[in-house]
């Protein structure tokens, strides 16, 4: 501590040395330029950042209220559609799920009702067939994949299935 403050004991008579031996037309020009250089540190950290980042809000400014606008609209329309009733799908039947393995170009071996179950077998199937014939029954008719048993077979890409399928009764109308 005493050698901080001798160190500015020292450089305080340093400055006050230098500022002895000069003359006032010296003194009145390095005020000047102590005064600009002041300023422009004052400038340069205080009024310069200030005055850009208010005009760059400024010009942001309505592009954030029109997506604020947005959102109010987004989220007022998914209320309207929460209150909506949930839209009902036709009950599973044996009739629907062999039309729609006809109309992906599938045949099912076997296909049998249970209530809520459905139980299909299919051999010798294309597997990219199935899956999007099991993602358009997801989709559609809100029929799930409840149990499923596939076997690959010699030639690549085809399967043989045992699919049980689900439509819970608060999908159907």
């Amino acid at each position: 501590m005493k050698q901080s403050s001798q160190a500015l004991a020292g450089y305080k008579l340093a400055a006050l040395t230098f500022w002895s031996e000069r003359s006032e037309q010296e003194r009145k020009l390095l005020k000047i330029c102590a005064l600009a250089l002041g300023l422009a540190l004052v400038y340069a950290v205080l009024l310069a950042p200030a005055l850009d980042g208010r005009a760059k809000l400024q010009k942001e400014l309505p592009l954030m209220r029109q997506d604020a606008a947005d959102l109010q609209a987004l989220a007022k329309q998914a209320d309207e559609l929460k209150r909506q009733a949930p839209l009902q799908v036709p009950a599973m039947s044996r009739d629907a799920l062999a039309q729609s393995l006809a109309s992906r170009g599938l045949s099912a071996q076997s296909l049998s009702l249970s209530g809520e179950y459905a139980k299909v077998q299919m051999n010798g199937v294309a597997f990219s067939g199935l899956v999007a014939w099991l993602d358009a029954l997801r989709r559609e008719n809100r029929i799930v994949v409840r149990e499923a048993v596939i076997s690959a077979q010699a030639k690549e890409g085809i399967v043989d299935a045992a699919l049980t399928l689900h439509q819970s009764a608060d999908a159907v109308k």
